[in-house]
């Protein structure tokens, strides 16, 4: 009897091989039609763009650095919290210059930036970002806290932190909105969606949120990118914070950036299955029923539910409050 591998090459050489070298031609005779149709030149024929493996390391380096006991490595003691905490973090602020200079240089390319001295503001982003770290840990402990007050079946802050695929999302959410504020939102948007694919939680860097926030459960959750979020706000899975509408300008093409998201005020909760569109208000202390379709604002202490949205046409019913 013949071995496997000798049939699998007898046959690799009876239909001829797999065609590799006309594949690759016709691989690159397509990067050349889409490099041509989007005006790409061949001068800067390295890479362009920030990479997402990079990146990936890049942030689970500084959740270490953030969670030294917790995320950090398995065999840390706590005698040597300092110098993990300094090494790693020189580590991942080093790669993060190289990310961000690749950021700025596209940019340039496509004269989005009017510096030419990418090397020393991809050096300064990095500086402010770092300097914000402290900042963003107090942030995120005041959401784990929020967590573990918020869920009774958490035992310790410990296992929020460990365990929550929201506090994992909100993680990857405050750092990325730091650096989409420092002017690398390409990288923000990489950073976010890295914690997107392990969690099934879509936070846009851009969203403005504030302390004390609360995703339990979380698949599914949608966060918009002109969304404000205030203090102490709840959600459960599945909830968007989505637009209504897209404005366009005279040519048909949308308008970018405009604000088209949902505002929560503080201390409001939102139960599963809701749908928020548009720029509406939710205001202070509300809560919005599982599965309500809301597309106007309410007033703060208002109690929205499906049956109260039954009572008048096109779901604008009376709120409780």
């Amino acid at each position: 009897m013949s071995h496997p591998v000798a049939q699998s090459s007898l046959a690799y050489e009876r239909i001829g091989g797999w065609g590799v070298k006309e594949i690759v031609t016709e691989l690159r005779a397509a990067r050349e039609r889409w490099r041509s149709a989007q005006q790409r030149s061949l001068e800067f024929a390295v890479r362009e763009f920030p990479s997402r493996e990079a990146l990936k390391e890049i942030a689970e380096s500084l959740c270490g650095t953030l969670f030294p006991m917790r995320l950090g490595p398995p065999d840390l003691h706590q005698e040597g919290e300092d110098f993990y905490v300094g090494h790693t973090l020189d580590t991942a602020l080093n790669a993060l210059f190289q990310q961000v200079q690749l950021e700025l240089g596209y940019n340039r390319r496509l004269q989005c930036h009017e510096r030419d001295d990418v090397e020393a503001h991809a050096a300064e982003i990095v500086q402010s970002f770092a300097r914000q770290l402290p900042k963003t840990r107090a942030l995120l402990d005041s959401d784990v806290e929020a967590a573990y007050q918020g869920d009774p079946a958490a035992r310790s802050v410990d296992e929020v932190l460990l365990c929550y695929p929201g506090i994992l999302a909100v993680i990857h959410y405050r750092l990325a909105h730091t650096l989409y504020v420092l002017g690398v939102p390409l990288i923000a948007r990489i950073l976010s969606e890295i914690a997107h694919s392990a969690t099934g939680i879509d936070i846009h860097p851009g969203a403005q949120i504030g302390e004390g926030f609360f995703i339990d459960h979380g698949t599914g959750v949608v966060i918009g990118e002109t969304t404000v979020i205030g203090q102490r706000v709840r959600l459960y899975q599945a909830v968007t914070l989505g637009a209504k509408r897209f404005t366009q300008d005279e040519s048909g093409a949308l308008e970018k950036g405009a604000p088209r998201h949902p505002i929560l005020e503080d201390e409001v909760v939102v139960y599963a299955g809701a749908t928020i569109l548009g720029r509406i208000t939710i205001g202070k202390g509300s809560s919005i029923g599982g599965n309500v379709w809301l597309t106007r604002s309410v007033p703060p202490g208002s109690h929205v539910s499906q049956a109260s949205l039954q009572h008048e046409p096109g779901g604008a019913g009376r709120v409780s409050q």
